[in-house]
């Protein structure tokens, strides 16, 4: 077979065959497609009655008819069953077109010329079916010939762009898309022409004709072809998702307002400083929310005016003199040709010249500007763009916390971006709302710390302490301002016999309820010292403060760790109580440390905190090993003392926890590196304190570092006097002989008459109501004391005596000539001491009439 004519044929579409019958009725010719169609083959068909070779018996009595009708020169067209052989008596339909003809010898013969019925019923079923998807559908349905151009489209498609459907024959993509968009779908369909694989979801964006708003379609394209298998064309369905695509932009805006937001949560607030508070605010909204950004602050809150709520801004604002003074402390862009004071700040005044604010500076919005309308009502604004067209949307969003407004922030979108919408407009509040919380906590928290620090430093002891046979330094390093104050003191007490404590305390905690109970514990201390209780005494009766200072009303003693009690259990509610009782605890370490310069020993007592360190010439720094005790407010332990005599010029040095210890290097490592930046102890001691806080990696502002240091420095052989009398009468003079004599050796005489008197009351006093031996003993330092030991138990009590007494005033003449004086218990019994001042060259003040007189 051959052809001339291109693919395509109606024959490749339908089935046709012919035969031909002879004068005598019988077929003479059988067709090659005639064979295939009936499958018959010619041997079995020449020659016999086409009626009875495949026409089904009930129409053959019509057939025959008709076959000699047509043998006698009619023609005849009709529908003709036949049986189909091999397809178990299934019939075919067969249009039969016969033709009268004639042979050689001028007999009446026919031509027949058959089509099969079905392969039409296809084909007509396929058109209809064609038909109804091009004309019925609701989607855009086009087709493509070979070179590109519409061959056909449907009214769907073109009611979108415009015309009858007929109207877009031979339009090409150049005619409904923009020139991008254009050359993309038609690389598309030459790929899929050329390789048959179907394109599904391209997207196209365009602009329909008579409309302004832009529409995105969805389009799949596949190859079609011919009977023959020959490509035709490419079809396209094309569906708009405009919507679709708007649901989508707006979906991926709440999922991005929703992270921002989660994101602000995480970022924003970190800080209680309040610019790295702005500055959190503007790394979450720059670039994800906005190109641009600035926060402005009043001036006021910054600098920790105590304001009433809302009113920082207020005066000025009702006096029409525009905002306040706001002061510029965080900017942003995300856009790289633009300047950091890009933002107009709706028309901001700094220093008298109209323009966008610097980073720091202080200036105040006009009025009637956006920016202040803002700040005076406390809502969104809009700010007019900067005239140039870069930034062509402003929003200014007061920042409000607990209705107060402490600022504004800007935010700002540039050339190339969409406007601000509503959902962005309360994204921007959501955002300001966020960072005003954290930015006025930052506040609140800034005026609790300073008051806190106030309080601290108010407590802790000014300048450097004096002590007798002590050269003492110290140093105290609060905590900055991004972290709480801590509860860390030390002090230096005088006590009688020119003995010292020292002191250095930590109350777990921070902020000003620590430092609250910082100062009543350091309070505590210094009554508990002036009673002159030995060292473990004194912490023992701080456990009992410390453990009160969480209970309400100061008890609770009885429900403390391993306080005693009875047998029974608590009943749940007081667990409970008793739980948030102990919740509100502060436990606290300390040292406490007695120095007695005459003999130079010094006994400890420690309750949970470091070790104490000491260094003694030539040798290097050791820690004391004194048990550490449990902390104050736990309670229920006792606490050992450890006496320790320290060598002339040697070095002890307490501190606390922040000097040695930090979130980069464990404690063991701290410790060490304090005891080796303690090898030159035999430096100035200001010099050796500066060396050890410029030597350890302390990492400040972490924790408080409280540093107290001393060089033991006892008093000279010479500066005492100590003797021991028997109990007897005589022993009253020899105690005066004695004090007259050791004063005049010190060049005191102008102390030798009241130095005699009192001794000699004190003596007195110790022959009558003390018991065993009596010690007298003499101090010179700064002040002279005078101490008199007997085994005596009874503490001297001061009382007014009546008219009739004989006796009982002299410790009221103690009391009335000394500068101080008091009584204190030994191991062995007590001991009752006064001190005089040393004469400095002015005459001795006398008493009055009224002093001498109240001893009568």
């Amino acid at each position: 077979m051959w052809q001339s004519s291109p693919p395509g044929s109606i024959y490749d579409y339908i089935k046709v065959a012919s035969f031909s019958i002879g004068a005598d009725g019988l077929i003479e010719q059988w067709s090659r497609r005639a064979a295939g169609l009936f499958g018959m083959a010619s041997e079995e068909v020449v020659g016999r009655d086409p009626v009875k070779a495949f026409m089904p018996a009930e129409v053959r009595p019509d057939a025959h008819r008709r076959i000699g009708e047509i043998l006698d020169g009619k023609e005849w067209t009709g529908l003709v069953p036949f049986r189909i052989p091999g397809e178990n008596g299934v019939r075919g339909l067969a249009e039969i077109y016969v033709m009268p003809s004639e042979t050689e010898g001028g007999e009446r013969a026919a031509l027949c010329i058959v089509v099969d019925v079905r392969a039409l019923r296809h084909i007509e079923t396929d058109l209809a079916a064609s038909q109804a998807i091009f004309g019925q559908s609701p989607f855009g349905f086009v087709l493509f010939g070979t070179d590109f151009t519409v061959v056909r489209a449907n009214k769907r498609f073109a009611t979108v762009f415009g015309g009858e459907a007929d109207d877009h024959r031979g339009r090409t993509v150049d005619d409904y898309l923009a020139r991008p968009e254009a050359e993309r779908l038609s690389a598309t369909l030459k790929r899929v022409l050329e390789t048959g694989d179907a394109v599904t979801d391209l997207q196209l964006v365009g602009t329909p004709p008579g409309t302004t708003g832009r529409r995105h379609w969805s389009m799949n394209l596949y190859r079609v072809h011919s009977g023959s298998g020959r490509p035709v064309g490419i079809a396209g369905l094309a569906t708009d998702v405009t919507q679709r695509h708007i649901a989508a932009r707006e979906a991926a805006s709440a999922r991005r307002n929703l992270a921002l937001l989660n994101e602000a949560s995480a970022r924003i607030g970190n800080s209680l400083d309040l610019e790295t508070t702005a500055r959190e605010l503007l790394d979450v909204a720059v670039p994800g929310f906005c190109d641009l950004a600035s926060v402005d602050l009043y001036q006021g809150l910054l600098t920790g005016e105590e304001a009433a709520p809302g009113s920082w801004g207020r005066h000025h604002q009702e006096s029409g003199s525009g905002s306040a003074e706001l002061r510029r402390v965080a900017h942003a862009s995300a856009v790289s040709d633009a300047l950091p004071g890009i933002l107009t700040g709706g028309g901001a005044e700094a220093g008298g010249d109209t323009g966008p604010p610097a980073l720091g500076a202080v200036h105040r919005y006009p009025f009637h500007s956006p920016c202040a309308v803002a700040l005076r009502t406390g809502r969104l604004a809009d700010v007019p763009g900067d005239g140039s067209g870069f930034v062509h949307s402003t929003l200014a969003v007061p920042m409000v916390a607990h209705d107060i407004v402490v600022g504004l922030v800007q935010f700002s979108r540039t050339k190339g971006s969409e406007p601000f919408g509503e959902r962005d407009r309360a994204l921007a509040t959501e955002l300001a709302a966020r960072a005003a919380v954290c930015i006025d906590n930052a506040r609140l928290y800034r005026r609790e710390h300073e008051r806190a620090l106030i309080l601290q430093r108010s407590l802790l002891p000014p300048g450097d302490p004096e002590a007798a046979g002590l050269d003492i330094a110290c140093r105290y390093l609060p905590g900055n301002t991004a972290t709480e104050v801590g509860g860390d003191w030390f002090d230096v007490i005088e006590l009688p016999g020119h003995r010292t404590a020292l002191v250095v305390g930590d109350v777990m905690g921070r902020g000003l309820r620590a430092a609250v109970a910082m100062g009543e514990l350091r309070t505590a201390v210094r009554t508990l010292a002036l009673l002159d209780l030995e060292p473990a005494e004194v912490l023992s009766a701080l456990d009992e403060v410390a453990r009160g200072l969480g209970t309400p009303g100061g008890g609770g003693r009885s429900e403390g760790f391993g306080g005693g009690g009875g047998a029974q259990w608590p009943s749940r509610a007081a667990h409970k109580s008793r739980e948030a009782d102990l919740a509100e605890v502060y436990l606290a370490t300390c040292v406490y440390a007695v120095y007695d310069p005459v003999t130079r020993r010094c006994t400890f007592a420690n309750a949970g905190h470091l070790p104490p360190v000491v260094a003694e010439p030539g040798e290097a720094a050791l820690l004391l090993d004194v048990p550490p005790g449990m902390p104050l407010g736990v309670g229920g332990e006792p606490f050992e003392e450890v006496e320790v005599e320290l060598k002339e010029g040697s070095l002890l040095a307490l501190y606390t926890d922040g000097l040695v210890e930090s979130r980069d290097h464990p404690l063991d490592e701290g410790l060490d590196a304090f005891r080796q930046a303690l090898t030159e102890p035999s430096q100035p001691l200001e010099d050796v304190c500066d060396h050890v806080l410029a030597t350890l990696d302390t990492r400040h502002g972490e924790d408080d570092i409280a540093l107290l240091m001393a060089r033991i420095q006892g008093l000279a052989p010479d500066a005492v006097g100590d003797w021991r009398l028997p109990r007897e009468l005589r022993s009253v003079s020899r105690a005066r002989e004695l004090a007259r004599a050791q004063l005049a050796a010190w060049d005191l005489d102008d102390l030798i008459d009241t130095t005699e008197l009192l001794v000699s009351e004190l003596v007195t006093n110790a022959l009558r109501y003390g018991e065993g031996e009596i010690r007298l003993r003499l101090l010179r330092d700064r002040t002279l004391v005078c101490e008199v030991w007997d085994a005596g138990l009874v503490q001297p009590r001061r009382r007014r005596a009546r008219d009739t007494d004989e006796g009982g005033r002299g410790l009221q003449l103690v009391g009335l000539l000394s500068a101080a004086w008091g009584s204190r218990r030994t191991p062995r019994g007590k001991t009752v001491w006064f001190e005089l001042a040393l004469p400095d060259g002015a005459p001795a003040a006398e008493l009055s009439v009224e002093q001498l007189l109240s001893m009568y």
